[in-house]
């Protein structure tokens, strides 16, 4: 008997903690110690008066940090609730290594998305809201979260609407497979950010938008390590990508040859149907409104 009351209390302690309420509409979910975190921890926020989630919001603080508040950040829940969203704000540490400037977590592949993958489901039946255990995802992260979000659109591009990598430093993958350069994205870099992180990036969108990637490249001026604009820009551009890959809440392909490029010396854009395939890095953006968004922040002028 003595035998089996502790092969259950160590089951109970491996298992992942039970998602509890907190504040009205926000739940708090655990997952044990993984292959290449220490750490996982989860809050959903739902919107109180969203009769079904279209999709989930997923926020991912700096390397190591705790982004768990972000669910109660005022300006995304505005968004979410506007948009039937729920969101999701993570926090992600790494066990103890000699290099802590590379995020062993930001391998999602390695169990962190996998982690991330099965909180949602837990917390989708925490909240009772089980649309949300299916739900696609609009990532937004800062520094290594925005390496989360281009690690995990590279690891399962069939779940992600769009994600942004926002002036991180360490990524583990390159070329990205063709399903996941179909993903669009913004890639943010500070012109006065480390070089390390700014050549990273442009390296990244180089290479993958040669092969037709649908992202957008964007420089902010006199802009270091900081969120900096890119948290308004990112609302804009997951608002029209929402518009035209869930419109009636199935999700689809980007259109064709849709959208807009933009030239990324001159930051002017036309319509991809006006212009010949491009022979140097351009930007693609969804739509006018985002092309046109983009061209303030490169700028450094004022949205319309």
């Amino acid at each position: 008997m003595k035998i089996r009351i502790l092969v259950w209390l160590l089951a109970m302690a491996a298992a992942p903690a039970i998602a509890r309420q907190g504040a009205p509409g926000t739940f708090d979910y655990t997952v044990p110690s993984g292959r290449n975190y220490d750490k996982a921890e989860f809050r959903l926020w739902v919107p109180p008066a969203v009769a079904r989630v279209h999709a989930v919001l997923v926020l991912v603080p700096g390397s190591n940090g705790d982004g768990r508040p972000m669910a109660e950040d005022a300006f995304w829940q505005a968004f979410a609730t506007k948009h039937q969203l729920a969101i999701v704000a993570c926090r992600f540490t790494d066990k103890p290594h000699e290099q802590a400037f590379l995020e062993d977590y930001v391998k999602v592949s390695d169990g962190s998305g996998q982690a991330l993958l099965d909180a949602v489901t837990a917390l989708a039946a925490a909240s009772k809201r089980p649309e949300i255990a299916s739900a696609p995802f609009l990532m937004w992260g800062m520094s290594a979260g925005g390496q989360v979000d281009y690690e995990f659109a590279a690891w399962k591009p069939e779940r992600v609407l769009a994600f942004v990598v926002n002036k991180g430093g360490v990524y583990y993958s390159a070329l990205l497979p063709r399903a996941a350069r179909n993903v669009p994205a913004l890639l943010f870099v500070g012109d006065k950010d480390l070089a390390f992180r700014v050549d990273t990036i442009a390296g990244l969108f180089a290479v993958n938008r040669r092969a037709g990637a649908l992202w957008a490249y964007v420089v902010e001026p006199d802009t270091a390590h900081v969120v900096g604009r890119s948290r308004d820009l990112s609302a804009m551009f997951f608002e029209d990508i929402l518009a035209i890959r869930l419109p009636d809440g199935v999700l689809k392909a980007v259109p064709e040859k849709s959208g807009f490029i933009g030239d990324l010396k001159a930051a002017t854009f036309q319509p991809i149907a006006a212009i010949p395939p491009p022979t140097v890095p351009t930007s693609w953006l969804p739509t006018e409104r985002i092309a046109r968004a983009w061209q303030a922040v490169v700028n450094g002028t004022p949205f319309d």
